[in-house]
């Protein structure tokens, strides 16, 4: 994880440069740009009572589901060096998080998924399913902030990357 004297985790994965328009774009809200990093190193802070494993794992999944393939680079790296076994990486990766046999980790993922493909679908039933399989009220606030700022960081890095792209072709 970034400190937050290195530099921006989306400019970094996204490579933007000073000299590039998309990044002088992202200085024009530096204080919205200081805040998706703030966000992103609370959210990820050791700190916080659900498994810092399982967050990374959310993560991945979340942005394997969106295709978004640099953020899957990054929360798969994130992972393994958390030392999440390939294997598991590799079923969250996959999309095959049925044959994922602890409860409590299989109803967290099974919630980001309908989070993030089918927003409708974390109604109070999905709610009371997390509950069940063990989460505190606590770890259910964190895992649904979690998973609405994941949301919003993959859909920024597409934006950046659709600008990135028109600067390019420009």
């Amino acid at each position: 994880m970034q400190s937050a004297e290195s530099s921006d985790l989306i400019d970094t994965l996204l490579d933007l440069k000073p000299d590039s328009k998309t990044w002088q774009a992202r200085q024009f809200r530096e204080k919205v740009k200081n805040g998706t990093q703030a966000s992103y190193e609370a959210l990820f802070s050791p700190e916080l009572h659900l498994p810092l494993k399982d967050r990374w794992l959310v993560a991945l999944y979340a942005s394997s589901l969106m295709k978004a393939s640099e953020l899957t680079a990054h929360y798969t790296e994130q992972a393994l060096l958390a030392g999440i076994e390939e294997k598991l990486v590799h079923i969250v990766s996959e999309d095959h998080v049925e044959d994922i046999v602890k409860c409590e980790l299989n109803s967290v993922l099974q919630f980001t998924k309908k989070l993030i493909l089918d927003p409708i679908e974390g109604n109070e039933e999905a709610l009371l399913t997390l509950k069940e399989s063990g989460l505190s009220t606590q770890d259910v606030v964190v895992l649904g902030q979690l998973i609405g700022f994941l949301a919003y960081q993959i859909r920024l890095v597409a934006g950046l990357k659709a600008m990135r792209k028109l600067e390019d072709a420009a």
